[in-house]
């Protein structure tokens, strides 16, 4: 399954040069194949990472699993309200795909966005202040879970499916203003027959767009199972003459694999659509038990057989490049780290009243007054 190759550096390298290849690399062949649709060669199935990104990508997945299981007690302790929708399962989607592409390239998500949230750029206690509406959130407590934004990372989008369209428009500007950057606009299995999408894959191939129309394939629109709510569940084929991929969402390195080509495919051939076969533990949101259209048997099989995080903990431990001691002790910081921020994220204060009528307008473009609900309530800028 695994082949190792260790790397050194050259010789007569510069200082900062060796200082990166120090960390010994690792030839890996991905577990699965990616499937293709109008493609002759896609995503490579061997993969080349150094230890110090496979670490990385490690300490990221738990601690945003970490994060998303304090989100789950804080809404049961009724300090969240409100719509709350965890990626607990989905953790290599974000991890694989952050890794595999720039800072300056764009990604825009559904509502589910937490972990695109915190890989962005977007601090643990930021992420979760912004949860509980404290004043210290990443959108200053006025967002809440679906509406959440980093760098070059644009929501958090609680309407289905209408960020679709928007990513489409932000690789559009990327085209035009001469960036070599792509899009990757996220959206789930219960969105996909939104006829916004396919208006976008239109769009998109006519003007050739550098953009990566990545379905989250979970399984479950909802409660409602893919195969119930879609005539072809095959996803990455659905945008007809746009070429497909299918990706191991389960697989952080396949993820990093299929999103590192795209960056290198989209600038000069146009988009994509990728596939991410995922699975959620959870329900659809903290409503749902989501044990009532799917077995507990079901999940447990996800659970012990493909996640995410063991997986790579088992690729980390075969490939020799860190122990299983040295994982605990990334778990155990983890949750220090976390429990750390839940405590300093509760701290945050409310945001203040004021805060009302700010960020509605760009400065410079308000209007004289913004009505309230009663005349009396009018602000004036």
């Amino acid at each position: 399954m695994l082949a190792r190759a260790l790397r050194t550096p050259a010789a007569v390298a510069p200082l900062a040069a060796r200082a990166l290849a120090t960390s010994p690399e690792y030839t890996i062949q991905l577990a699965t194949k990616f499937d293709l649709h109008r493609l002759e060669s896609g995503p490579p199935t061997e993969v080349t990472v150094s230890k110090d990104t496979l670490i990385q990508m490690y300490k990221d997945m738990v601690v945003m699993r970490r994060m998303e299981t304090a989100a789950d007690a804080l809404y049961k302790q009724k300090l969240i309200r409100g719509f709350l929708h965890l990626n607990i399962g989905q953790e290599a989607i974000a991890v694989g795909m952050e890794h595999g592409i720039e800072r300056e390239d764009a990604i825009i998500s559904a509502y589910r966005c937490h972990g695109f949230t915190m890989m962005r750029g977007g601090s643990v206690k930021s992420i979760l202040a912004e949860l509980m509406g404290r004043k210290d959130g990443i959108t200053k407590g006025k967002g809440g879970s679906m509406h959440m934004f980093a760098h070059n990372f644009y929501g958090g989008n609680g309407i289905v499916g209408a960020q679709v369209p928007v990513g489409a428009g932000i690789a559009l500007a990327q085209q035009y203003l001469g960036h070599r950057n792509i899009t990757f606009a996220l959206y789930g299995d219960g969105a996909a027959n939104q006829g916004q999408i396919f208006e976008a894959y239109n769009m998109a191939k006519l003007w050739k767009l550098p953009v990566v129309f990545g379905c989250e394939n979970n399984r479950y629109g909802m409660g409602t199972s893919a195969n119930r709510a879609a005539a072809s569940t095959e996803y990455y084929t659905r945008g007809d003459y746009v070429p497909g991929v299918k990706v191991n969402g389960m697989d952080v390195l396949a993820c990093y694999s299929a999103a590192k080509w795209a960056k290198t495919y989209a600038p000069d051939h146009g988009p994509l659509v990728f596939e991410f076969n995922t699975y959620r533990y959870g329900g659809h949101s903290m409503s749902d038990p989501g044990t009532t259209y799917r077995s507990r048997e079901e999940i447990q099989h996800m659970r012990s057989t493909r996640d995410p995080i063991q997986g790579l903990k088992n690729v980390i431990l075969e490939v020799e490049a860190a122990t299983e001691a040295d994982l605990k002790g990334i778990d155990k910081q983890a949750k220090e780290d976390v429990d750390k921020a839940v405590e300093e994220a509760k701290l945050s204060p409310e945001p203040a009243v004021e805060e009302m009528w700010t960020e509605i307008y760009q400065k410079g473009t308000e209007p004289p007054t913004l009505r309230g609900v009663t005349v009396e309530q009018t602000h004036r800028f």
